[in-house]
C-alpha cells in the first residue's frame, strides 16, 4: 500500500512467520481494550491475529494482519485498537471524544452528541479527491476540451506514491489507530463487500459503527480467501510537544482522498469530515463500488430505494438518483399526503443493484446501515420520519446547540432562545446557526418506516428508476423515457444546482450525470456504456426510467410544486406507468423530451397548481439545454461518448425543433 524509506517510497510489508498472537478483549474495561504498539509490534511475526471473546475465538486471516502491520509501521500510532462493534466500545469512544472536547453531550435527547469540525473541514473535497490507475484513459475520457473538476481527477501511480510518502509516514504519532472491520451490505450476503479501515479518528470509529455493519460479526466471516478493501485514513495531525493541536484534528492544507481501484485500496488524509473519512460511504460504496460493478456486471449507484404501496395493497420498489442535498432523504422517508398510500424506506443514499438470474428483475440492496443526512431543511413538516430518527443514538455534526441541551438548524422550526452556532459562539441571528452541510448520523433501525426487506440479502425488485435534481427553470415536474437507451441518456444528461454537500459555491447549474459525477471510479464514457449494456441483455425485466423535478419556480421565484408529501402524486403516476404497455393512454402523452402526464390522468385532488407552467416546454430553453449537454459531452467525453447517447441527443434536438 505505502512505500517509504529515506527520501524514496519503499514497501513496508514484512514477511510474517508462523507464530500466533491472541488479543484478549474485556468489554468492561476500555483501558484493556486499547492494545499498545509495544504489544502489537509482534504483528510482523504473526500469521494471524486471534481475538478471544467467550465463547467464540475469532481468527483474523494473515492477509489482513499484514495490512494492519503495514499501516502501523508506516503511520506509527502510539496505540492500536481492534474494534469489536459492541455498545460498550461505542460508549467508551464517545466518552473519550467528550474528554477530548471533540463531542458535547445533548442531554435533551437519548444518547445524542454534537461535534463541531474545523471551519476548513466541512464538506467533501472533490478537488482533492483522485483516482489512480496505470492507464489514465481508464479514468479520464478523451474529451476535446475537458473542464477541470467536470469528471474524476486522475493521478499517476508514481505521483500518488510521492504524495502519500509526504503525508502518511508518522502521521498517527501520539494517537490511537482504530482498526475497523466492516461490511457494506448485510454480513454474508453475496451482494455485500468487506472493508478494513485503519483510522486515527474516534469520530470515524463511532460513525462507521452507525453507518456500516462493523465489528466481530464481520471478522467471523473472514477467511484466507476473503477479498477486502484496504482503507487507510488519518486526520494528518500527529501529536507532539512542538505542534499546537486543533480542537478538531485535521490538515486541510494537505487533504488528499485517493483511490487505487486496481488493488482495492483507499487512502484518505487530512480530513475528518464524513464523506472524506467514512471510507465505506462514497469512497468504497460508489467510487470503488462502481469500478467493481463494471467488472462484475452490476451497478453501484448514488440512489435511494423506497417501497411504495397503493391503497389496493399493491407494492413496488423504486430507486432514485439525485445529487447530494437534493431531497433524497425526504423522498426515501416521505409521509404521503394521499390517504391509503404508504412509503417504506430501504435506503436514502446508495443502491447496489444486480439482475436476479431467477426472476429477471433488477434487485437492489442498501449497502449502508444508517443515515448521514443533511440537517438544514429537515423538520416535522418536511420529513417527520427523519425527525423521529434523529433524537436517539445520533451523532450531529456542525448543527447549532440550544441552552436546554438540544440542537437547532435552519428550517427546523421556531427559533429558540439561547442558541450557540456551529462555531461554538452565541448566535447573532444574522449568519447561519448551523452549517448548510451540517449532518445527522443515525442508525437505520431508528427509522419508523424501514421496509421489512431492507436487510434482505437478495435485495428488492426495482420497477422504476428516477433521475432528478434542482432545476428552477424549464424542466417539467416528471417525464418518462421512451426506452432504455433514452433513459440512459436522461441519466447521462442530468444537471442540477450546486449544493453545500461539496465545496462548490453559488447557484450555478452543474452537469451531474446519474448524480455520479463526483463518484464514478472509472471512465465516464465506459460507465455510460455499462448502463447501455443492460438494455442488450436477454431474459431481464428492465425497470422504466423517469426524470423528476420538484424545484421548478415561477417568475416570482416561488416553487410551482408543493413537494414533500405531495410527491406521492408523482409516484402514483409513475406506479401506474410501470403497468402500462404503450405510452398512448388516458394518463400520458408524448412530448419532445419524453412521455409526460395528461392533466386528466394525474391526481390533483385538494391542491392548486399551475399545470401548464409545470409542464411547459419552452423551445428556446430546451435548445440551449441540449446545446449545453452536447458541448459537455464533446468537451469531456469526446469519442468515449457511446454513439447511442449521441443518437438520443440528436433525436431530442429534432423533436424540439417542432415545438
Amino acid at each position: 500500500m505505502l512505500r517509504t524509506g529515506g527520501n524514496r517510497v519503499l514497501r513496508c510489508l514484512h514477511r510474517l512467520t508462523s507464530h500466533q498472537h491472541t488479543f484478549q478483549t474485556n468489554k468492561n474495561m476500555f483501558a484493556q481494550r486499547i492494545y499498545h504498539l509495544s504489544t502489537l509490534q509482534g504483528l510482523n511475526v504473526q500469521p494471524n491475529i486471534q481475538i478471544k471473546q467467550q465463547p467464540d475465538l475469532v481468527t483474523v486471516p494473515k492477509h489482513i494482519t499484514q495490512f494492519i502491520d503495514e499501516a502501523s509501521r508506516v503511520c506509527k500510532p502510539a496505540n492500536i485498537h481492534i474494534c469489536d462493534g459492541s455498545e460498550t466500545e461505542y460508549n467508551n469512544l464517545i466518552n473519550l471524544m467528550v474528554q477530548q472536547n471533540m463531542a458535547v453531550p445533548l442531554p435533551k435527547y437519548q444518547n445524542c452528541y454534537l461535534t463541531r469540525t474545523d471551519p476548513l473541514d466541512v464538506a467533501r473535497v472533490e478537488s482533492r479527491t483522485v483516482i489512480s490507475t496505470r492507464n489514465k484513459h481508464d479514468v479520464v475520457p478523451n474529451g476535446l476540451n475537458p473542464h477541470k473538476g467536470a469528471l474524476a481527477n486522475w493521478m499517476s501511480p508514481e505521483e500518488l506514491e510521492n504524495q502519500l510518502g509526504e503525508r502518511f509516514p508518522g502521521c498517527m504519532e501520539g494517537r490511537t489507530m482504530y482498526v475497523i472491520p466492516f461490511s457494506m451490505g448485510p454480513v454474508g450476503s453475496s451482494l455485500s463487500k468487506i472493508g478494513i479501515q485503519c483510522t486515527d479518528s474516534p469520530y470515524v470509529a463511532v460513525s462507521m459503527r452507525i453507518m456500516t455493519r462493523m465489528g466481530l460479526d464481520v471478522l467471523k466471516v473472514l477467511n484466507e480467501d476473503t477479498d477486502f478493501v484496504k482503507c487507510l485514513h488519518s486526520v494528518g495531525s500527529p501529536i507532539n510537544n512542538n505542534k499546537q493541536q486543533r480542537l478538531w484534528p485535521c490538515n486541510p492544507e494537505k487533504t488528499l482522498i485517493s483511490h487505487r481501484p486496481e488493488s482495492s485500496e483507499i487512502l484518505s488524509y487530512g480530513s475528518g469530515y464524513g464523506g472524506n473519512s467514512l471510507l465505506g460511504k462514497k469512497c468504497l460504496a460508489l467510487r470503488l463500488g462502481s469500478y467493481m460493478a463494471h467488472k462484475e456486471s452490476w451497478l453501484a449507484e448514488h440512489m435511494l430505494i423506497l417501497g411504495i404501496t397503493n391503497p389496493e395493497g399493491v407494492k413496488k420498489y423504486v430507486a432514485a438518483a439525485f445529487p447530494s442535498a437534493c431531497g433524497k432523504t425526504n423522498l426515501a422517508m416521505m409521509t404521503p399526503s394521499l390517504p391509503g398510500w404508504k412509503i417504506e424506506c430501504v435506503g436514502d443514499d446508495i443502491a447496489w443493484m444486480r439482475f436476479n438470474p431467477e426472476t429477471g428483475y433488477l434487485h437492489a440492496i442498501n449497502p449502508e446501515n444508517g443515515f448521514f443526512g443533511v440537517a438544514p431543511g429537515t423538520s416535522k413538516n418536511t420529513n417527520p420520519n427523519a425527525m423521529a430518527c434523529v433524537f436517539k443514538d445520533t451523532l450531529f455534526t456542525n448543527v447549532a446547540a440550544t441552552n436546554d441541551g438540544g440542537v437547532y438548524w435552519e428550517g427546523m422550526g421556531e427559533k429558540p432562545e439561547g442558541v450557540t452556532d456551529w462555531h461554538g459562539n452565541p448566535w447573532d441571528g444574522k449568519s447561519n446557526a448551523a452549517h448548510p452541510n451540517s449532518r445527522f448520523c443515525t442508525p437505520a433501525r431508528n427509522c419508523p418506516i424501514m421496509d421489512e426487506r431492507w436487510e434482505d440479502p437478495e435485495g428488492v425488485p426495482i420497477s422504476a428508476i428516477l433521475f432528478g435534481g434542482r432545476r428552477p427553470q424549464g424542466v417539467p415536474l416528471v417525464y418518462e423515457a421512451y426506452d432504455w437507451d433514452h433513459g440512459v441518456y436522461i441519466g447521462a444528461s442530468m444537471r442540477s444546482e450546486a449544493t453545500a454537500a461539496a465545496e462548490h459555491q453559488g447557484k450555478v447549474i452543474m452537469h451531474d450525470p446519474f448524480a455520479m459525477r463526483p463518484f464514478v471510479g472509472y471512465n465516464m464514457g465506459q460507465y455510460f456504456d455499462h448502463w447501455l449494456s443492460f438494455g442488450q441483455m436477454n431474459n431481464v425485466k428492465l425497470p422504466k426510467i423517469f426524470h423528476v423535478n420538484w424545484f421548478r419556480k415561477n417568475s416570482n421565484g416561488s416553487f410551482l410544486w408543493p413537494g414533500f408529501g405531495d410527491n406521492i402524486r408523482v409516484l402514483e403516476w409513475i406506479m401506474k406507468r410501470t403497468d402500462e404497455i404503450s405510452p398512448e393512454s388516458e394518463i400520458a402523452k408524448k412530448s419532445a423530451i419524453g412521455v409526460i402526464p395528461k392533466e386528466s390522468g394525474f391526481n390533483l385532488d385538494n391542491i392548486n397548481v399551475d399545470w401548464n407552467e409545470l409542464f411547459n416546454l419552452d423551445k428556446k430553453f430546451w435548445e440551449n439545454e441540449t446545446n449545453d449537454i452536447g458541448n459537455y459531452f464533446s468537451d469531456n467525453l469526446g469519442n468515449d461518448l457511446p454513439p447511442q447517447i449521441r443518437k438520443q441527443l440528436n433525436l431530442i434536438q429534432k423533436r424540439i425543433l417542432k415545438l
